[in-house]
């Protein structure tokens, strides 16, 4: 009995250690966000939105400045959910390569989370595609945007303010 006692203290130490040391790496992780290249979509301008642009020819997006998305809650932009994630809303245009339903995917780059989630509503048309995207929480996160034949990929960090704070 004693060394069943022993060995599940020894395995909840471990975990007590490792996830010490994640959040420890997390703090110090430099996340590489993604710059905006100026790349926009078709017959948009640089004023759209506020013109953080970011694309490839066959998708685009607009980025949060300093590629920081800021969630403020309550009275600011994006949403604290009721589990505490954290959701952003995110416009896509899609080019000719990218036919069929926009997906999005999403991983956390500097520690273990739950994979992002993606709110993608019908009825935008077949170039312009207005998301939502659900991050389980702060952290530095690769997003993946496909569809058809065409994707693009871009870093961003995401972190809950106070609506107090500066933005």
């Amino acid at each position: 009995m004693a060394r069943i006692q022993i060995t599940v203290l020894f395995v909840l130490s471990m975990f007590l250690f490792v996830g010490t040391g994640s959040q420890a790496s997390a703090q110090s992780f430099a996340c590489p966000v993604t710059k905006p290249n100026g790349k926009m979509a078709p017959g948009q301008t640089q004023d759209t939105m506020g013109g953080q642009w970011y694309g490839n020819g066959d998708m685009w997006t607009l980025l949060w400045p300093d590629g920081t998305v800021k969630v403020v809650s309550p009275g600011g932009p994006g949403e604290v959910l009721e589990d505490g994630s954290l959701s952003m809303k995110f416009p896509w245009w899609l080019g000719p390569r990218a036919e069929g339903k926009l997906t999005i995917t999403g991983k956390r780059l500097d520690a273990w989370a739950p994979p992002l989630r993606a709110r993608i509503p019908d009825g935008y048309g077949p170039h312009f595609q207005a998301t939502g995207l659900v991050f389980p929480m702060e952290g530095c996160w690769e997003i993946t945007g496909r569809a058809g034949h065409a994707s693009l990929t871009f870093v961003t960090r995401v972190v809950k303010i106070q609506a107090t704070q500066q933005r």
